[in-house]
Parts: structure tokens; C-alpha cells; sequence
């Protein structure tokens, strides 16, 4: 799911294998590395990564950075 404003877009992406806060914690940090990123809120319950951005960010970046983390994307909700 994307949602675009004028000024923000926020996209919810599926991640698994987050299980506990400490793998909300290392995705958050490495999504919230990529350029454009506002605010990340990862929730290891439904596996949902909810991301605000200045622009669209490109599934490869966002992958990389979860693979990263040491979790694996599972695409856009």
C-alpha cells in the first residue's frame, strides 16, 4: 500500500522473521538510513513496516536495507 500527499509518501511493506522489539529496532534503523526517509514503525506482531518518505522509494533500497537488518522482505502490503 502507497499513499501519497503533497509533501510525503507512506508505504507499508510485509517483512518477516521480526519477532521481538531488537528486530523492530535493526530494521527501523536501517530503513531509516535510506535518503528521503522521515519515519519508520516496524511491528514484529504483523510483520508490517510502515514508512514515510519525501518520495517513493524503490523496493531494491528497501529490500537491501532489511536484508541488511538480517530479515527478509516480503513486498508491499
Amino acid at each position: 500500500m502507497t499513499a501519497e500527499t503533497d509533501t510525503q509518501t507512506t508505504t507499508v511493506y510485509r517483512v518477516t522473521g521480526m519477532t521481538c522489539g531488537h528486530c523492530e529496532g535493526a530494521v527501523t534503523n536501517e530503513i531509516s538510513a535510506l535518503a528521503g526517509v522521515s519515519t519508520v514503525k516496524a511491528v514484529a506482531a504483523t510483520g508490517e513496516v510502515t514508512v514515510v518518505s519525501t518520495a517513493p522509494l524503490a523496493d531494491e533500497d528497501v529490500r537491501a536495507a532489511v536484508d541488511e537488518a538480517g530479515y527478509e522482505f516480503a513486498g508491499r502490503v
